[in-house]
């Protein structure tokens, strides 16, 4: 087990969780490694928690792998269940993960530091506990890229060699990733308290959630319906801002989809090059079932099953009226969801105010992309290049769909539409590139950057990492990491390896 040595400073670390009872987790320490090496620091981070930088690179390697713990901390490993591709499992739980403490930083935000790969726990099943080094860089890279754009994500803090082998289809080398998350809180952990109809727990696990992430709501005397409420309004925002970027989760089982509105376990995700709402790269969704365009509806599913978990309470919390409540909340989701895309939408196309002509505006562009087979991200970018450079740039964005003459109708309207607000078009090229990404983690570019990485070579990532930290401004000299993949790059798949 970790040496847990008192001599050991402290990191400032909180334990809110473990007020609430103890069979929502179970107590123990992190597995100890052989040779425990530092490979990345979020600088940024360290500085956002107000940590002693020197003093946190001295001990990272030994507290980060789980060697030695931080003076003040108190590993547990959360228990909650989950459906997995539309399959319910009653226990899952930190099967490899370590919830070190909670730490507060300087806006006084509140946050779970995570060891992910640290070792056996109650929840292993059969699973011996540890994570590979590429999952592991690939969660910190593309978590870290999702911040930058915007979107609710949890963060990377570091990523530690455990200088052991980790035994898969063959040996590969091994890591440990620290995780940093608003919660790690899930609609998974609720269903793990209805499943064994502890009603008082998901009652409880609720007033939690409440307080912690929604502290607007917390005086409430129906906090099972609340919670729905909110979770609704969050998953709604953030499957919305995920689909304008073009990224896909890949793995939107119950357990993956957080209470406080945040993406977390980047397992088999991607962002879409060409625009395909069929767009899948996970190689364990046969059937397509969390591809691009079934978020919408597999966030709709999960939400139907929070619900189920939260009802019995809500009941109770409003007899004769709380299923009708629910069920308004749950017809209600997709419209939600609709109302935030399509003002994420006009936001990318910096359409003024709304009109109700801009759906079909929209959906009329998605369906030229499509049927030309334009890339998701540089259409959208491109449109300000075009805007701004006069008849050249509108020819060379229609250049980039196979029939250029459609695309060119299609500009020519949505010119109309842009100018109806007294804006110069200067000022439109401005808000176009500041919503518009120019660089995503291109999957060719993620892999290029995973395979040096564990070959010991650290300069693609590390330039990959730099770049994505920004990803609205152009910047001088990084024209391949905005290039869609060269044609020789063909079919991508990922794996669930986080």
């Amino acid at each position: 087990m970790a040496e847990h040595a008192s001599s050991e400073p402290p990191l400032g670390f909180e334990h809110s969780y473990q007020s609430l009872p103890e069979h929502f987790y179970s107590r123990l320490s992190p597995e100890p490694v052989a040779q425990p090496q530092l490979l990345l620091l979020n600088e940024e981070l360290v500085e956002a928690f107000s940590w002693d930088r020197e003093m946190l690179r001295q001990r990272a390697a030994q507290w980060f792998s789980g060697n030695r713990l931080p003076g003040d901390a108190s590993p547990i490993a959360l228990a909650y269940a989950g459906d997995q591709f539309g399959q319910f499992v009653p226990q899952l739980g930190d099967g490899r993960a370590h919830l070190l403490g909670e730490v507060v930083d300087r806006q006084g935000k509140r946050y779970d530091l995570q060891l992910k790969g640290s070792g056996r726990t109650p929840y292993s099943r059969r699973g011996d506990g540890r994570a590979c080094l590429a999952p592991m860089l690939r969660e910190y890279l593309v978590s870290e890229a999702m911040h930058a754009l915007g979107i609710p994500s949890s963060r990377s803090l570091a990523v530690v060699a455990t200088g052991e082998w980790v035994m898969r289809e063959q040996p590969l080398a091994g890591a440990v990733l620290t995780r940093v998350a608003a919660s790690h809180l899930r609609v998974g952990t609720i269903q793990y308290f209805a499943a064994r109809q502890d009603w008082s727990g998901v009652r409880m696990l609720a007033e939690y959630t409440l307080n912690r992430h929604y502290p607007e709501w917390c005086a409430t005397t129906t906090p099972c319906l609340d919670l729905l409420q909110v979770v609704s309004d969050r998953q709604a925002r953030l499957l919305a801002q995920w689909l304008q970027v073009g990224f896909i989760h890949g793995v939107m089982n119950t357990d993956n989809m957080t209470l406080s509105g945040e993406t977390i376990d980047y397992g088999p995700c991607a962002f879409m090059d060409l625009y395909d709402p069929a767009t899948v790269f996970s190689s364990i969704d046969h059937w397509g079932r969390y591809a691009y365009g079934n978020q919408p509806a597999m966030a709709t599913w999960n939400l139907r099953r929070l619900a189920e978990a939260l009802l019995p309470v809500i009941e109770a919390e409003l007899p004769g009226q709380g299923r009708q409540r629910a069920q308004t909340i749950l017809t209600t989701f997709p419209e939600l969801l609709q109302e935030y895309w399509m003002q994420g939408m006009r936001d990318k196309l910096a359409l003024p105010g709304k009109e109700a002509g801009d759906g079909a505006l929209i959906e009329e562009l998605l369906a030229i992309m499509y049927r030309g087979k334009a890339d998701y991200t540089l259409t959208f970018r491109r449109l300000a290049d075009a805007l701004a450079a006069g008849e050249r740039g509108v020819a060379e964005w229609c250049a980039a769909f196979t029939d250029p003459q459609e695309a060119r109708q299609w500009f020519a309207e949505w010119l109309v539409r842009l100018r109806e607000d007294r804006r110069s078009d200067a000022e439109r090229v401005a808000a176009l590139n500041g919503i518009n990404p120019l660089y995503i983690p291109r999957n060719y570019l993620v892999e290029e950057a995973l395979s040096a990485a564990v070959a010991g070579a650290w300069q693609p990532f590390q330039q990959l990492f730099r770049v994505l930290r920004n990803p609205f401004q152009e910047q001088e000299g990084m024209a391949r990491y905005s290039a869609p993949p060269p044609a020789s790059w063909g079919d991508y798949q990922t794996f669930c390896g986080t």
